[in-house]
């Protein structure tokens, strides 16, 4: 019998309308789970207890006076720390930002808070997003729940550990080049990269604009459908949001996947794919084709330069975003307080980590005099190219198929001597984000215990052909 923290979040909207629950109870519940096992994993940063339980206590008083209730009504949602929220910490897990408060919510809080959601907290990243292992935060590691010795993924990191040893029923992240859908991955739950420009990405600290977006992380097909009717939509405050109609995508869900065309690019199947990723992931394809969908393996050459081209575009918009982190006017200040440029210099080399730092400089580089034809302008060139080769392909099929990681979680420090070979893990991820398109992971199974993913890739704005592909191997590898 399933415990109070595990029903999915659909399960609880439908017990706390029926009074069968009361979000008190359940919100406790999770509290507890957190006391009980954050301790190991550290998925959260800052715990927002008292504030919970008050939204709680007020959720039950509606339930009890038969008013309307939220779609995600009493829901207990862990948030990452790079998405603004009032009177609660938000550090990008970065001592340059440390003690930051906002004083306002993200557009996507304000909408999990009008469905009548609860956070809980914030969870661990790499900081300011930059990473895919959650190992380069000021305040360490998130463990992976399944192996102590593994990383759980990044940057979202704490956001799906949390979701994955229950210590919310979902969590939002930020997807840039997988950030999301790696450690969704790593600890065997789902995450969703939308659409560019569906979800607001008000309140949100940018790490590369062109790139990023909040996503959501889930346990259920079904969960995930709910809270994307709830983020997505356009916002006026957000520049890069679209006026686009918007959609239930709930009634994708049990929808069969008779005639669906599968495209399997070859090149996110290449040299350095672990055998047994490979393994589980074909076996999810043949699931889907005994459901009566198709398949056939194609080529996108173009993708041999998608993730150079990824890292000098993302590095470039970093370089540029995080200059405003001088510790003069907020964020950390040294206490050594010389002249003017002493000081920038002093606050930026103990505000940022090792991480951050090379990446600024990396893409300061890409747009130096001299060279931003050269690099960025180039890299620049080669997304597009890129985008042409995917809108080719989707005139021949629904979705693309590959593995989500081509490795299984890594051990904890086992990359960090070797940023390229953190680099090389986004492989399989950072196209979606390149041609804005919208990406999931889903569990396809495991090997050693340790969790594997498949990704779909869509149509910008097919969300819907993602959760409904998504929620057939969902039922198919539980049956």
């Amino acid at each position: 019998m399933k415990k109070i923290f595990e029903y999915s979040a659909f399960q609880i909207v439908e017990k706390i309308r029926n009074g069968e629950l009361s979000s008190l109870e359940y919100i406790n519940a999770l509290f507890d789970r957190i006391k009980e096992v954050d301790s190991k994993i550290h998925a959260y940063l800052t715990v927002a207890k008292d504030m919970a339980l008050d939204e709680a206590k007020e959720i039950d008083e509606k339930a009890n006076k038969g008013e309307h209730l939220g779609s995600l009504c009493g829901v207990g949602m862990a948030i990452k720390d790079n998405i603004c929220t009032e009177s609660i910490r938000t550090t990008c897990s970065s001592k340059s930002l440390s003690n930051f408060t906002p004083s306002y919510d993200a557009t996507v809080i304000e909408r999990i808070r009008k469905e009548d959601a609860i956070i809980l907290g914030k969870t661990n990243m790499d900081e300011f997003a930059m990473g895919s292992s959650t190992e380069y935060s000021f305040f360490g590691p998130t463990i992976n729940p399944y192996n102590d010795e593994r990383v759980a993924g990044g940057s979202s990191g704490g956001s799906a550990a949390a979701v994955a040893i229950s210590e919310a029923t979902a969590s939002l992240g930020s997807d840039t080049g997988g950030s999301v859908r790696c450690p969704a991955s790593f600890c065997g739950v789902i995450g969703l990269k939308p659409t560019y420009g569906l979800v607001s990405r008000y309140g949100l600290i940018a790490y590369a604009n062109s790139l990023e977006q909040i996503s959501p992380i889930v346990k259920d097909v079904r969960d995930l459908a709910i809270l994307l009717n709830c983020i997505a939509g356009h916002d006026e405050r957000d520049s890069t949001s679209l006026k686009v109609v918007k959609d239930d995508y709930t009634r994708f869900i049990g929808n069969d996947i008779k005639g669906l065309k599968i495209g399997v690019p070859k090149e996110l199947f290449g040299h350095g794919t672990n055998k047994h990723v490979l393994k589980r992931v074909w076996d999810a394809i043949h699931v889907l084709e005994d459901l009566g969908a198709s398949y056939t393996e194609i080529s996108l050459d173009s993708l041999e330069y998608a993730l150079a081209s990824y890292y000098i575009i993302a590095n470039s918009e970093a370089s540029s975003n995080l200059a405003r982190y001088d510790g003069l006017r907020y964020g950390f200040r040294s206490d050594e307080v010389n002249d003017w440029s002493d000081t920038f210099s002093k606050n930026r080399r103990e505000g940022f980590g090792q991480e951050v730092k090379r990446r600024i400089i990396l893409g300061t580089f890409a747009l130096s005099a001299g060279y931003y034809n050269k690099y960025y302008l180039k890299a620049q060139k080669v997304r597009t190219l890129i985008k042409k080769d995917f809108d080719k392909a989707f005139k021949k099929f629904d979705i693309l198929a590959s593995p989500t990681m081509p490795i299984l979680p890594f051990k904890l420090g086992e990359k960090l001597k070797n940023p390229l070979e953190m680099y090389m893990c986004d492989l399989d991820t950072v196209p979606a984000n390149l041609i804005g398109a919208p990406a999931i992971s889903v569990p396809c199974g495991s090997y050693d215990g340790l969790p594997i993913g498949i990704q779909f890739i869509a149509q910008p704005f097919k969300e819907g052909s993602l959760i409904q592909v998504s929620y057939k191997l969902e039922e198919s590898l539980q049956d």
